[in-house]
C-alpha cells in the first residue's frame, strides 16, 4: 500500500482488524480495555505504573548496548547491502551506527528512534522498488536510502523491541492521513504505556512524538503486532512474514 494511494483504493485496509481511534463510539486507538470495570481498570492503572518504571530503568540500563541489528550490522550485512544498491549502501549503515542515540529516558528514546528513521527520504514503492507494494527490511531500508510509510514504522518497531520495549506495547497502525488537498493511506507506530493508555504516535509525516488526541489528522483503520502475526485473519500477514523471512536471512550473512 504506497502512501499516496487514495482513500477510495483502501486495498487491505478495509478489511479491520484491533479497530483503533474510532468516532462515534467505536473502540479507539487508545481503547483497548473498553470493558474493564472501575475497579480493575484502577488496578491496571497502578500494575502499569509500576511496570513502567521498571521498564523505563532497564532501558536506561542498556541504552548503550540494546539496539536493533542493523546497528550491530557486520562485514556480512556490508557487503551484501553494496551488491544490492551500490558502493553509497555500507557508509550509510555506519552513519546509521554512528548516530544511533542514547536515551535518557524511555521519552528520550521514542524522539530519539523517530528522528533517526525519519532521516532517511521519503520514497513512494512504485518509485523505489518497481514494485505497487513492498515492506523494507531497515537493512534495505538504510542501504538503498529511501521508503514509505510501512518502512518508516517498521524501522522503528525494531529499534524500540531490540531495545527491550514490550511488543505488547507497540502496534503498527494503519490510518488515513487527512490533509487539505487529499486523504492517503499510511502506517504509523504506536506507542501504549498500558493498555489502556492514550497511544503516543510516531510517524514520519510529522517530527514530534504526540498522543493521538493530539492527532486529528490521522484516521485510524487496524493494527497488528508479532503477535497478531499468527492469527487467522489478520490483514497483512503475508507481507509481515516475508519481511520476517528476509530479516532472518540478514541476520545469518
Amino acid at each position: 500500500m504506497p502512501g499516496s494511494k487514495a482513500a477510495s483504493d483502501p486495498g487491505d485496509c478495509c478489511r479491520a482488524h484491533h479497530p483503533v481511534a474510532g468516532q462515534g463510539g467505536s473502540a479507539g486507538i487508545g481503547d483497548n480495555s473498553a470493558q474493564a470495570t472501575v475497579d480493575g481498570a484502577a488496578a491496571q492503572r497502578r500494575m502499569a505504573k509500576g511496570r513502567g518504571a521498571l521498564l523505563a530503568l532497564a532501558l536506561l540500563a542498556q541504552a548503550s548496548a540494546a539496539v536493533a541489528y542493523l546497528d550491530h550490522a557486520g562485514a556480512g550485512v556490508l557487503r551484501y547491502a553494496e551488491a544490492r544498491f551500490g558502493p553509497p549502501a555500507p557508509p550509510r549503515i555506519l552513519r546509521w551506527q554512528q548516530q544511533h542515540p542514547p536515551a535518557a529516558s524511555l521519552e528520550a528514546l521514542l524522539e530519539a528512534v523517530n528522528a533517526q528513521a525519519n532521516s532517511v527520504p521519503a520514497v513512494a514503492d512504485a518509485e523505489h522498488w518497481q514494485q505497487a507494494e513492498y515492506w523494507a527490511t531497515p537493512v534495505e531500508f538504510v542501504g538503498s536510502n529511501g521508503g514509505d510509510c510501512e518502512d518508516y514504522a517498521i524501522a522503528k518497531y525494531l529499534e524500540l523491541r531490540a531495545a527491550g520495549v514490550p511488543v505488547e506495547r507497540l502496534r503498527l497502525t494503519y490510518v488515513r492521513a487527512l490533509s487539505a488537498q487529499r486523504i492517503e493511506n499510511h502506517m504509523v507506530l504506536a506507542y501504549y504505556a498500558s493498555p489502556a493508555a492514550e497511544p503516543l504516535i510516531l510517524d514520519n509525516l510529522n517530527p514530534r512524538v504526540l498522543p493521538v488526541s493530539q492527532r486529528a489528522d490521522l484516521v485510524p483503520v487496524f493494527s497488528f503486532n508479532d503477535e497478531d502475526s499468527g492469527r487467522a485473519g489478520v490483514p497483512m500477514v503475508r507481507r509481515w512474514r516475508d519481511l520476517q523471512q528476509r530479516l532472518q536471512a540478514e541476520r545469518a550473512l
